[in-house]
């Protein structure tokens, strides 16, 4: 653990599982306070706080939910109570939007009530959460979007899901020339398909799945939560910052 960034607090949604909970293990060994945020899987992220602090780390937990019409007032308040107690006098350094909800369905197949909460998650969620945060958010510190490949690549199975990960890309890009001022920079990274329990029903003990997507990638494998995570640390890092407005592809050259 490095002692750097102690006293800096880094947020991340959808922290309990898959890329969210490797982005926080990750950045705690990085030596930041990391706050999980969940929505349903409280075990989860109770679990991951208590193996960070077993290792050296500092991490605490929070609830809110991501779905509401603007959840930033519900998410911040919960917060921020959870921070006094966890890092009284740790400053508000990033943020990470990992939270997303991924629901299957062509354009002619796919419900009104799933549009409307797929859009709330996965893009209307991150922008509340940046605005509300921006009066205390360091200057000179980290916002981190998760978006995906499946902005260049088109699946139309999934074309709901595409269209908010391309506002959160444009998002991005469009944040980063407004916040460049205060020196805070705004990146978002894409990953591909990735072994996490989003992808399990079809992926996971499914070879011809797995031959298929390995065989997809210049790279010839299926993506790991920590492949996304190494590309969020540096994001965060210092060495991170110098890059601003960039969507990274962390798709292990899928479909190039």
């Amino acid at each position: 653990m490095t002692q750097a960034n102690s006293d800096r607090i880094i947020v991340i949604t959808g922290a309990s599982r898959g890329i969210g909970n490797s982005i926080a293990t990750r950045l705690a060994e990085d030596g930041f306070v990391t706050a999980l945020h969940y929505g349903t899987s409280a075990t989860e992220a109770e679990k991951t706080a208590e193996e960070i602090k077993a290792q050296g780390g500092r991490a605490f937990v929070f609830q809110a939910d991501l779905s509401e019409k603007n959840p930033a007032a519900t998410f911040w308040a919960a917060y921020k109570k959870a921070a006094e107690g966890a890092a009284p006098g740790c400053k508000l350094f990033g943020i990470v939007n990992n939270a997303g909800v991924t629901l299957r369905g062509s354009i002619e197949e796919f419900e009104e009530e799933d549009y409307l909460i797929q859009q709330a998650v996965n893009m209307n969620a991150p922008y509340f959460i940046v605005k509300d945060a921006l009066p205390e958010l360091e200057d000179g510190g980290r916002i981190i979007n998760i978006s995906s490949g499946v902005t260049r690549i088109a699946f139309p199975e999934i074309i709901a899901y595409a269209m908010t990960k391309g506002a959160i890309d444009t998002f991005t890009f469009t944040l980063a020339k407004h916040l460049g001022p205060r020196g805070i920079t705004v990146n978002a990274v894409a990953p591909g398909v990735v072994d996490t329990d989003i992808n399990a029903s079809w992926l996971r003990g499914n070879q011809d799945a797995i031959d298929y997507v390995s065989a997809s990638s210049a790279l010839g494998r299926v993506g790991q939560p920590d492949d996304i995570a190494s590309v969020v640390s540096f994001l965060a890092s210092n060495d991170g910052r110098w890059v601003t407005g960039q969507v990274l592809d962390a798709t292990g050259g899928t479909q190039l």
